[in-house]
């Protein structure tokens, strides 16, 4: 007989506090909802008498107490109602106004039955969706596309692809999908589905934030805030397919101090550590590498920061693989580099490296880690290039997805063991996070402690509480691919992951070196190419040049004063500019659940033209960035790559890369849209334009086609070589009339965690829009170091401009 049961601290009519979990029951299935906050709902399905256990990897907040009602099989909160039908066991979710945001359809195990496996289930969940509802995140998928809809995806963390099962409806409502195993998704005709490999229960948080920041404010919640990075990480960073030599490192941060463009980062890539043998060793046992704490000292003094590479396996010659493979913590897993030899492609597999994945969902494995890499932290590295933390899998197995993983000393808390295959895609979450805990761990003081930051190739959702900014993956050098980094970095960040960038100019560039070795930046081609993607990655959180095949420092492009080069430098050192309002920004995302890239339907969800835009976005709450990512000067060639076999390019095009005598100079067009709803300036021409309606741009090589709203105030700092050579003694306002508008000043000791203690200042501008007014308002905190006394240059669009000084007290500009 099939009953409704509510757990017996409710009465069937009645109001009562949501520290208790709501349960019915029907002949097949268990069901609890417990409401997380009037506007977010736990809800666990689990075939009936099925008994599991279970701590997330990924949620962290506590449920709190919240008043709810309710009355037969209907609960409400306030703000949420959920309705569960007795018969079905179907959930249906609806707002205050009785509005239906999503409702279930099915819910399907089908129990394992062999292997370790066993006991469990494969779980699939099934909603139903309006007809023309868009949705929006679930990760980096590298299809072009923005709005999921009518697509299947397998779900693995992979090269190029990520996922974080966070999913966002263009009506305001988001769920997370808890579960760590590859899961299909799919929309079709039958609904939309999440089928997970391996799970003892459907579990997922249905959240209603009534919009996109709405959801990712209430995933972050979830899961965690977004501490901030370090001022300095918001310069610009130079990297390749490698740097070989201590030497070589070092003078690539001279060469961009004689030629006085600015930088900020050096990375080292892979094989300081010497052969695949000695993989990830975490140390400089490198003949070319003799003196690796010197050479970072030596950065140091160059006023420039250093990250290195690591990994998240190690070659059988080093300590921490002894360390780990006599305790049974690493995987047995088929992984990069395949071959031990120098040789990277083909892999000569006759010489097998050996290497193997640590087991970071075990946490003595964990400290095994950080116990190493912490020598590279002594040595003042500043920050960590966390690569392949995916990780590479190769040829997988039955026996590979099969393997224990996890803790086997605590087999009742997170970490527990399980296998391979139940916690494959939190496995970027796990090392990365282990990373983070341990170095905040390791400082004596809050002032002495440097802000965490990791660049990794692959996240989890959650993982934007770990000072992890994701990048792409090894990107094939083309225009295709270009395009579809747009969508990739926006619906990453609709999962509440912020932090998102490119190789600029593509991993893998080799087919443009139609003129030998290393000869791609002098093709006129990837010339073209390379300019475009540094105007996107100008929009980028990490602003970062890196990739193989040719190196990418400016000096490759030509010399000063011709225009490949100079496109490039314009392009950084607007970057520098833009750094007050980029750092205000970020102090936005921790503070306020922002984000950087914003696609156009956060601001815009009224416009139904921008709901699938994917060449658009917000930078910010102001600057909406336009880049041009198709070729205008040359002929575009077409690029098919494979990530998982290495190093093979393709072209399917003509090659006019011999072609002489670009002129760069013509101007071209574009044509772009505008959202309704404010009036938008051309940030280049100050030339304003009414929102809704489509335009075209006279276009230049030099310059990316950027509009600022209506009502924003933006700040423009000095041009500078590095973050810190020049004070913010002397910023210049630009405010835009025709909306009112307010903006916030941000500032820190910009590299340790006192701000978290409330130590930091802020400025608060609001522009009256009726009066013609700009207020720069009282300053609020201060911390050591902050000006007490600077001047502020206001410009106005036609020209006008006013020159304030400014000593922390309320004054008022008129235009």
């Amino acid at each position: 007989m099939r009953k409704t049961i509510l757990c017996a601290l409710l009465t069937v009519f009645g109001t009562a506090m949501a520290q208790t979990q709501l349960q019915w029951q029907t002949d097949k299935t268990d069901i609890r909802v417990e409401f997380f906050t009037p506007s977010i709902v736990h809800v666990v399905k689990t075939p009936l008498s099925h008994s599991y256990m279970k701590k997330s990897m990924v949620v962290t907040a506590q449920p709190e107490e919240v008043e709810v009602v309710r009355n037969g099989n209907t609960v409400a909160s306030g703000q949420l109602t959920v309705k569960v039908d007795p018969r079905s066991g179907a959930i249906t979710f609806q707002d205050n106004k009785k509005r239906t945001l999503l409702r279930e359809t099915s819910c399907v195990f089908d129990p394992w039955t062999e292997g370790p496996d066993a006991g469990t289930f494969r779980v699939t969940q099934c909603f139903a969706l309006d007809k023309d509802e868009a949705v929006y995140g679930l990760g980096t998928i590298q299809n072009g596309r923005m709005n999921r809809r009518g697509t299947h995806q397998r779900m693995e963390q992979s090269n190029l692809e990520d996922y974080q099962n966070v999913l966002q409806s263009v009506k305001g409502w988001g769920l997370y999908w808890d579960n760590y195993a590859p899961t299909q998704f799919d929309d079709d005709q039958q609904g939309m589905r999440f089928s997970s490999e391996v799970g003892d229960c459907a579990d997922y948080y249905f959240m209603y934030g009534g919009s996109a920041d709405g959801v990712i404010a209430q995933m972050r919640h979830l899961s965690g805030q977004v501490p901030m990075f370090p001022l300095w990480t918001y310069g610009f960073w130079q990297s390749k397919e490698r740097y070989k030599s201590a030497a070589e490192t070092e003078s690539t941060v001279d060469k961009y101090r004689e030629l006085q463009v600015p930088l900020d980062g050096i990375i080292q890539d892979w094989q300081y550590w010497g052969s695949n043998y000695l993989w990830n060793a975490m140390d400089f046992l490198s003949e070319e590498f003799s003196n690796g704490p010197q050479l970072i000292k030596n950065v140091h003094q160059k006023h420039a920061h250093f990250m290195i590479s690591i990994w998240a396996s190690f070659g059988p010659q080093t300590q921490q693989f002894r360390e780990l493979n006599e305790k049974g913590l690493l995987l047995p897993i088929e992984t990069w580099p395949q071959s031990g030899l120098s040789h990277i492609w083909p892999p000569r597999m006759d010489y097998p490296s050996g290497v193997k994945v640590y087991d970071a969902f075990n946490a003595e494995a964990r400290a095994i880690y950080w116990k190493y890499l912490k020598r590279l932290y002594d040595y003042g590295t500043d920050a960590w290039w966390m690569d392949s933390t995916d990780p590479d899998f190769f040829n997988p197995r039955e026996s590979d997805y099969a393997y224990i993983v996890g803790d086997r000393k605590s087999p009742t808390t997170e970490g527990a063991p399980t296998t391979w295959r139940a916690m494959r895609n939190a496995f970027p979450l796990a090392t990365v996070r282990g990373v983070y805990e341990a170095q905040r761990s390791c400082a004596p003081s809050s002032d002495q402690e440097k802000r965490v930051f990791i660049m990794t190739r692959s996240a989890f959702a959650g993982q934007q509480h770990y000072g992890s900014n994701m990048w792409s993956g090894d990107v094939a050098s083309s225009w295709d691919m270009l395009r579809k980094q747009l969508p990739a970095g926006l619906s990453f960040s609709l999962t509440g992951n912020p932090n998102f960038n490119t190789d600029i100019g593509g991993f893998f560039c080799g087919s443009y070196n139609t003129k030998g070795s290393g000869s791609a930046p002098r093709n006129p081609q990837f010339q073209e190419l390379y300019v475009r993607w540094m105007q996107y990655g100008l929009f980028c959180p990490v602003f970062r040049s890196h990739g193989a095949d040719a190196p990418r420092e400016i000096w490759q492009f030509g010399r000063k004063g011709e225009p490949v080069y100079d496109a490039i430098e314009k392009s950084i050192r607007l970057r520098y500019r833009l750094i007050p309002y980029i750092y205000s920004t970020a102090w936005q995302v921790t503070s306020n659940n922002d984000s950087y890239l914003r696609p156009l339907f956060s601001d815009f969800a009224q416009d139904k033209k921008v709901w699938d835009m994917t060449d658009e976005f917000m930078f910010g709450r102001s600057i909406l960035a336009a880049p041009i990512v198709e070729a205008q000067y040359t002929e575009e060639k077409i690029i098919h790559e494979d990530a998982m076999t290495g190093w093979e390019k393709k072209e399917q095009s003509g090659d006019r890369s011999q072609e002489t005598g670009v002129d760069w100079s013509v101007s071209k067009t574009a044509t772009k849209y505008l959202p309704k709803g404010t009036t938008w300036y051309d940030f280049w021409t100050n030339k304003s334009y009414k929102g809704g309606q489509t335009v075209v741009l006279a276009t230049s090589f030099d310059r990316v086609p950027m509009f600022v709203r209506a009502g924003s105030i933006l700040p423009l700092g000095p041009e500078m070589q590095y973050v810190g050579e020049k004070a913010w003694d002397h910023l210049e306002l630009r405010v835009y009339p025709g909306a009112d508008g307010t903006f916030t000043l941000y500032e820190d000791e910009g590299d340790n965690y006192n701000y978290e203690k409330g130590i930091y200042s802020t400025i608060p501008f609001r522009w009256d829009d009726a009066k013609g007014v700009l207020t720069i308002g009282q300053r609020q905190g201060s911390f050591p170091g902050m000006l007490s006394v600077r001047t502020f240059t206001v410009v106005w669009p036609d020209g006008t401009t006013k020159t304030v000084d400014y000593q922390g007290q309320e004054i008022n500009i008129n235009q």
